[in-house]
């Protein structure tokens, strides 16, 4: 397991196929602590299986997963992983859209789930600060009082991945955060996302380039379940065999 110390996300030759089909084949990553990676592709390439081979959802039949320098990811069912600190932002926002702002995090936050300690919880003055503040991260402090239903697309997305950031996460998995977005909450999303960055370890999935190019981090082009090509964006754009198996089409 050489190599996993200091690295938030170690993948080493991981293999899954689905009825003899590889899905992901000999897949090696990393990420290291307080990084952001991007992670492009052609649809197929084997982007969500990644993903769901990180949250347990899918046993790996080969290969090295580990979180944080020092668990195995593959021995652990879908809750114990996302105990850890592993938070996935799915495609589609689920918030409750009937609650505020405020009260879809405070309902996030990490604190005891049993019926009688949620029926008579109240936050305290750590909680309260906590909200706050990821309130501000996600540009939503003045719409705290609000019915979820009433944000935009764009807003849902981002108290979703407030949602997250309420239980602590030490890495944060992001499936195509911007689509459907207006370009202004694009931008701004990646702004917010080069924040989170400065604390935590976050995984971006997407197709809008322009939305890679101003996340500004390390990019791994997955082509057919490996990596084709990584390094910056101009690097990857300009790599041959990604144009011709991904960009030129």
């Amino acid at each position: 397991m050489s190599g996993a110390q200091d690295t938030m996300l170690y993948l080493n030759g991981v293999s899954v196929a689905f009825d003899g089909f590889k899905a992901i084949n000999n897949l090696s990553i990393i990420v290291n602590p307080a990084e952001m990676l991007a992670i492009i592709g052609p649809n197929g390439a084997g982007k969500t299986t990644m993903m769901d081979i990180i949250t347990g959802k899918t046993r790996p039949d080969a290969g090295d997963v580990m979180f944080d320098g020092r668990t195995d990811l593959t021995k652990l069912d879908e809750a114990s992983i996302a105990n850890l600190g592993i938070g996935r932002k799915f495609q589609k926002p689920t918030v409750f859209e009937s609650h505020t702002v405020w009260d879809n995090l405070e309902m996030a936050l990490k604190k005891p789930r049993g019926i009688f300690a949620t029926l008579f919880y109240t936050p305290s003055a750590e909680d309260t600060g906590r909200i706050a503040e990821i309130l501000e991260t996600v540009r939503l402090l003045h719409r705290k009082d609000e019915l979820a239903a009433n944000l935009s697309h764009g807003q849902k997305q981002w108290l979703e991945i407030g949602m997250l950031l309420a239980q602590d996460p030490k890495l944060l998995l992001v499936d195509e955060p911007v689509a459907g977005m207006t370009d202004s909450e694009t931008e701004e999303t990646a702004k917010l996302l080069r924040e989170i960055t400065k604390t935590r370890s976050v995984v971006v999935v997407e197709h809008d380039m322009s939305f890679v190019r101003g996340l500004g981090s390390r990019v791994v082009c997955l082509a057919e379940g490996s990596v084709l090509a990584e390094g910056s964006l101009d690097q990857v754009s300009a790599n041959p065999v990604v144009i011709e198996r991904y960009l030129g089409r």
